[in-house]
């Protein structure tokens, strides 16, 4: 149980995708359903969860204790997935969620029942009466009510719908933000910082006149760290809010990922929950009944739960009347699903018939642009979409992104553990592309082992010679060296020799536009002929410097 001890709005922000839950859960189920949750089995679960996934299950008893308790007891408790009372189980909602059939349908109904206050979340005596709301239904409520919401305005104001009465309030707060900016005079990071302080300040204005500002990391009292915490805190949240909402399907993004709205073929439904879902929270004070509520995978109602409006919606998208008579509600979901899936396929083939005839050549390269100065919202997602779009318009293969898509063919979530961001199938060859926006040390911590782990399951699968290719706006110097090493060094473990050839985003966008300028699309042997010459110079090479050199000038001058 964890008590209120914010002013603002807060959201699960681990995992930052919730379909990154799904394996998780499914580990939680598998070995210690029907266990106690306790610090031993809290360390099992982390050790087991090592196994099969790219996290790496090391530190002390206590550290990884932690680590499992940060898994479970926040998204998948609190979203009604588990139960860890008086033993382990999975909920129905749980296994309807790891099961992989309308995961999207199953977030949505657990979404709109989080509520603040609830047995799970207690509002401390001092914070008594702030709370009372189910926010997911209420930010949904903003953005179709506003038409379209920024992510700097959920930041700055969403998280302060901390009740639901204060719904209009908020409303016309936003609308306010918007008049002014429209006629600021400075920038908009200026007045974007300005704006934030000021309501930070507003929101925790009896803590600074009563000198409460000291901040838990830090020794000294500063009123500017104060605010920069707070502010920080609020973007997690916010962005947190932002990918769960995402994963329910019923928002899109825009083109460059500053803000979400209604997608027009889910507003029917959006509507049906909105007017029919109870705003207030229920059973506060009784575990028991709110548990029941919370695991019970029919609440709240959707649109979709009744025959008549299903049958209407699979119409909508086949553009024609099909007879539907005699089916049943999950009938008709699995006809609603295909129908969905055969139109996403279509247009996800009609993406990329228009990439491979470089119409959309433009429009890539603005991308790297932006992602290059940091100035979309969610760049790690967008940087592995955009290589999935290039690598797609250089070459002939089947190019296959490991990331979700909505059903406009939008990016939702990147890749989950365990599988290389992107495969290229060219024949009698495969290609791993895998992308990272990190950097430093860091870089070769999180991606370095989990690359070649990858490379090595796409041997296994495929039957196939594979290489991988290893993009990021800079390359750290332990990757350079440790995949320069795996090229010279047969290790079973990862199939015998490992070519993975690590580029620079810049050099990668000098590749494409080299296709761009040749006016004819590459074939396979032009990629491959890449990593013959890597494997080639990294036994010629005295080191691993000399080897990368060589590759960049090769990747530079790839046609």
């Amino acid at each position: 149980m964890a008590n209120l001890k914010s002013k603002t709005l807060f959201f699960t922000t681990s995992p930052r995708t919730p379909f990154k839950m799904i394996p998780e859960i499914e580990v939680l189920g598998k070995h210690f359903e029907g266990k106690v949750w306790n610090s031993d089995t809290q360390v099992e679960f982390i050790k087991k969860l090592a196994e099969g996934t790219d996290f790496q299950g090391e530190g002390s008893a206590k550290e990884m204790a932690f680590s499992a308790r940060d898994r479970i007891n926040r998204a998948p408790k609190a979203l009604g997935f588990v139960d860890l009372k008086p033993i382990i189980n999975l909920t129905e909602p749980g296994r309807n969620f790891i099961c992989g059939r309308r995961t999207e349908e199953v977030l949505l109904r657990q979404l709109l029942k989080f509520q603040l206050p609830s047995p799970y979340h207690k509002e401390p005596k001092q914070f008594k009466g702030i709370f009372g709301v189910k926010p997911y239904l209420e930010i949904f409520r903003l953005i179709y009510e506003l038409g379209t919401i920024s992510f700097d305005e959920l930041m700055i104001f969403g998280m302060q719908l901390v009740h639901f009465s204060k719904f209009e309030e908020i409303i016309a707060e936003i609308k306010q933000f918007r008049r002014m900016k429209a006629y600021a005079k400075s920038s908009y990071k200026v007045f974007r910082g300005e704006y934030v302080r000021k309501e930070v300040e507003k929101i925790y204005q009896n803590e600074i006149d009563e000198g409460n500002i000291q901040i838990r990391e830090s020794k000294h009292k500063s009123l500017d760290k104060f605010v920069r915490t707070k502010a920080s805190n609020l973007r997690d949240y916010a962005d947190a809010c932002f990918r769960y909402l995402r994963a329910t399907g019923m928002v899109e993004i825009s083109q460059r990922g500053h803000s979400l709205s209604i997608m027009p073929e889910k507003r029917k439904e959006v509507e049906f929950f909105l007017n029919n879902v109870d705003r207030r929270p229920i059973y506060i004070d009784d575990e028991e009944r709110y548990k029941e509520y919370l695991f019970n995978a029919s609440l709240p109602v959707l649109y979709a739960d009744d025959k008549t409006r299903l049958a209407k919606q699979v119409s909508e998208i086949l553009g024609a009347e099909k007879d539907l008579a005699g089916k049943s509600i999950e009938q008709l979901k699995d006809e609603l699903a295909a129908a969905i899936q055969n139109k996403k396929a279509t247009i996800l083939a009609q993406h990329v018939k228009n990439l491979k005839e470089y119409k959309e050549y433009n429009d890539v390269m603005t991308m790297f642009d932006d992602i290059k100065s940091n100035s979309l919202y969610d760049a790690p997602l967008m940087l592995e979409w955009n290589v999935w779009r290039a690598m797609t318009m250089i070459d002939g293969g089947d190019i296959r992104a490991n990331l979700k898509l909505d059903d406009k063919g939008q990016p939702m979530s990147t890749a989950q553990g365990n599988m290389a961001d992107i495969i290229c199938e060219y024949g009698d060859f495969n290609l791993a592309v895998e992308v990272t926006m990190q950097s430093g040390q860091k870089q070769y911590e999180m991606e370095g082992e989990p690359v070649s782990r990858h490379l090595a399951k796409l041997k296994k699968e495929s039957g196939k010679d594979a290489y991988c290719l290893f993009i990021a706006p800079k390359i750290n110097e332990s990757c350079i060296a440790y995949f320069y090493a795996l090229h010279v060094v047969n290790i079973a473990f990862y199939g015998g020799q490992s070519i993975i050839v690590p580029l620079e985003l810049d050099v990668f966008i000098n590749m494409v536009e080299q296709s761009y300028r040749a006016g004819y699309m590459p074939n396979s042997e032009q990629i491959k002929k890449i990593f013959e010459y890597s494997l080639e110079q990294a036994k010629k090479a005295k080191d691993e410097n000399e080897w990368y050199a060589k590759m960049k000038d090769k990747a530079l001058n790839w046609l």
